[in-house]
C-alpha cells in the first residue's frame, strides 16, 4: 500500500494542480488508516474542484473516526447540499440518513 501512496505523492509533486491525483491519494490515505493526511489532501481537492458529493463523504467518515463529530456533521451536510445540486439525491439521502441515526441530540 505505500508504493501506492509514493507513487501518488510523486505524481503530485511533478504535478500539484492534478486534482485526479489528488483524489487518488485520498482513497489510498483512507485504505491506509490515515486520517490527517486523507483530511488535508480532500481539503486541498476540494478547494480546486466542484465535487459531487463522493468527497465529503470521504472527509466525514475521516472526521468520525477521529472522533471530530461536529466537523464530520458539517461535511455530511455539505455533502447533501452538493449531491443534491449535482443530481444524487440517493448519495443526499444516505448522508441524511446518517445524520439522523448518529448525530440525534
Amino acid at each position: 500500500m505505500n508504493n501506492r501512496i509514493e507513487l501518488f505523492e510523486q505524481m503530485l509533486t511533478a504535478d500539484p494542480g492534478n486534482t485526479t491525483v489528488l483524489f487518488g491519494l485520498a482513497k489510498e490515505y483512507e485504505k491506509a488508516g490515515r486520517d490527517r493526511d486523507l483530511i488535508d489532501t480532500v481539503n486541498r481537492y476540494l478547494e480546486q474542484v466542484d465535487d459531487e458529493g463522493n468527497a465529503f463523504g470521504m472527509l466525514a467518515g475521516a472526521y468520525e473516526r477521529l472522533g471530530e463529530r461536529d466537523k464530520a456533521r458539517e461535511a455530511y451536510q455539505r455533502g447533501i447540499e452538493t449531491a443534491q445540486r449535482h443530481g444524487h439525491p440517493g448519495m443526499a439521502e444516505e448522508y441524511r440518513m446518517t445524520l439522523a441515526g448518529d448525530y440525534e441530540d
